[in-house]
C-alpha cells in the first residue's frame, strides 16, 4: 500500500513545493527573527503567513495608544537594534516601522495569505508536509521540508469567555483586539472584562476619552509601577537577579510597589500569594505595569467591579448581587495559541498549544521541529530562541547539504522549489 505522500493521485491533486531549508509558520516578530538569523548563515527558508502583512497582531489587532511595556533594549530582535532616536518605550507605529525595516534589511519576503491547514511529519520519507490554503483564491499548496519552525506565538487567537446572557446583551460587544480608541465611547458606560495590561490600558484610554469604564477584577493580579526611581522596573529586576535570589527580588519589588503605589487591595485589586517574578516563571502570568490606571481607580474614574454573574438586555449582574447599567462591553480576556488546530503532533506541544518542556528547553523538538515565542518571556525570549534555532539548523545544514538533496521525493520533476 502506498503512503499518502507517495500516492500518485494524492500527489498530483495539489501543487507541491520542495523547500530547500526550513518552513517557518508565522511572520510576526518571532518568525522574522528566525528568518534573519538563518539569512546570516546563508540558509534558505520560507515563511508562511495567513495575513496579508507582517506582524498582523501588531498592525491589525492592537489599540492606538499601545506602547511597548518594556524598554526598547529588551524588545529588539537579533542583529538589528532599534534606531537611536526611538524613545525608551516605542509606540505601536514605531515598533511596526522597526519590524518593516527589519524585514527589508534582511530581505525577508513571507508568503502572505497562506493559511496553514495542517503540518505533519511523514515518517516514511523523513520530511515535514505542510498544507496551506490561499485566502485569496483558495488554491492549495503542500510545502515539503526537513525542518519546521512554529512561530505563530502565544497570542494567535482571541479568547472569548462564555458568560451567561452575553449573547442577549443588546449593546456593542467587542474583544480588545478590535478596540482601537475610546473616542466613539465618549459619554457611554463601558464594562471592561479583564484587569491585565490590556484591561488596565483600555480602561485608562476610555477615561481619557470621557467614557465611564467599569473594570472586572475576577482574580488576583500583581500591579507594579513601570518605573522605580526613574529606572525601568523590569531592568531593575534583571539587574538584581544577577546578585540575589528570585524570592528576594520578588520581596523587594513588592515593598517598592507598596511604597510607590500604596495598598491597592482597598480598591478591590488583590495581589497573588506568589511573587510577581515567580508567578511569571511558573505560570506565565505577566504583572501589570501601571502607566496611570491606578490613579484613575483611586479617583473613582475607573470603577472596579467583581466577577460577572450574568448579562441581561442592558444590564450586568455581579456575583455580589449588584447590578450595573452599561452601554458596551470590551473583552480584555486575552489570547491563546492556535497550534493544536493545525500541527498534528502531540509529543512536543501540549493540548493548550505550548511546549511541554520547561524553559529553557522548550525551543527544540524531534525530527526537525522547533518552536519560537512560546516561552512566555516576551520578545527577548523569542530573540534568544531564534538564535538557538538558526545555530542548530546551521550545524546540520553545513554537514548534510549534499545528503539532504538526495532526500527529495522521486517525483521531483513536478515540484517547484525555494
Amino acid at each position: 500500500m502506498f503512503n499518502n505522500f507517495m500516492d500518485p493521485d494524492h500527489f498530483f491533486s495539489r501543487r507541491c513545493v520542495w523547500v530547500n531549508g526550513p518552513v517557518i509558520v508565522g511572520a510576526g516578530p518571532s518568525g522574522l527573527a528566525v528568518g534573519a538569523c538563518l539569512k546570516e548563515q546563508g540558509i534558505p527558508f520560507v515563511i508562511l503567513e495567513k495575513a496579508d502583512c507582517i506582524a498582523s497582531l501588531w498592525q491589525k489587532r492592537t489599540y492606538d495608544r499601545l506602547k511597548l511595556h518594556l524598554p526598547k533594549q529588551f524588545c529588539q530582535l537579533p542583529l538589528f537594534p532599534f534606531p537611536d532616536h526611538y524613545p525608551e518605550y516605542p509606540t505601536k507605529k514605531q515598533f511596526i516601522d522597526y519590524l518593516e525595516s527589519y524585514a527589508h534589511h534582511f530581505e525577508i519576503s513571507p508568503q502572505f495569505n497562506e493559511c496553514v491547514q495542517s503540518a505533519k511529519y511523514d515518517e516514511a520519507c523523513g520530511l515535514w508536509r505542510v498544507k496551506t490554503v490561499s485566502s485569496n483564491h483558495g488554491s492549495e499548496v503542500e510545502y515539503i521540508c526537513q525542518w519546521l519552525v512554529v512561530a505563530t506565538g502565544e497570542n494567535a487567537e482571541r479568547v472569548v469567555p462564555d458568560i451567561d446572557g452575553l449573547k442577549q446583551f443588546k449593546g456593542e460587544v467587542l474583544h480588545a483586539c478590535d478596540y482601537k480608541s475610546g473616542e466613539k465611547f465618549c459619554g457611554k458606560k463601558v464594562l471592561v472584562v479583564g484587569c491585565g495590561n490590556s484591561g488596565m490600558e483600555v480602561s485608562l484610554d476610555l477615561c481619557n476619552h470621557e467614557a465611564q469604564p467599569s473594570m472586572v477584577v475576577r482574580s488576583s493580579v500583581h500591579v507594579l509601577p513601570r518605573e522605580i526611581f526613574g529606572k525601568s522596573t523590569f531592568e531593575l529586576a534583571m539587574f538584581m537577579l544577577k546578585w540575589i535570589p528570585l524570592w528576594l527580588v520578588d520581596k523587594i519589588l513588592l515593598v517598592l510597589a507598596w511604597f510607590i503605589l500604596g495598598n491597592i487591595e482597598k480598591y478591590g485589586i488583590k495581589r497573588p500569594s506568589v511573587g510577581p517574578l515567580l508567578l511569571k516563571n511558573t505560570r506565565g502570568k505577566t504583572p501589570v505595569l501601571d502607566i496611570g490606571a491606578l490613579e484613575k481607580i483611586r479617583s473613582g474614574e475607573i470603577n472596579v467591579v467583581p466577577e460577572i454573574k450574568r448579562f441581561s438586555c442592558g444590564m450586568v449582574e455581579f456575583v455580589d448581587g449588584e447590578m450595573l447599567e452599561i452601554d458596551a462591553v470590551v473583552l480584555a480576556t486575552g489570547y491563546c495559541s492556535n497550534v493544536p488546530y493545525w500541527l498534528q503532533e502531540t509529543e512536543f506541544f501540549s493540548k493548550d498549544g505550548f511546549s511541554k518542556s520547561p524553559f529553557p528547553d522548550g525551543w527544540k523538538g524531534k525530527e526537525g521541529l522547533y518552536a519560537v515565542g512560546f516561552s512566555k518571556r516576551g520578545l527577548s525570549g523569542a530573540s534568544a530562541e531564534a538564535m538557538k534555532i538558526a545555530q542548530d539548523i546551521g550545524k546540520v545544514w553545513k554537514e548534510d547539504l549534499n545528503q539532504k538533496k538526495q532526500k527529495v521525493p522521486t517525483h521531483r520533476r513536478c515540484i517547484s522549489q525555494f
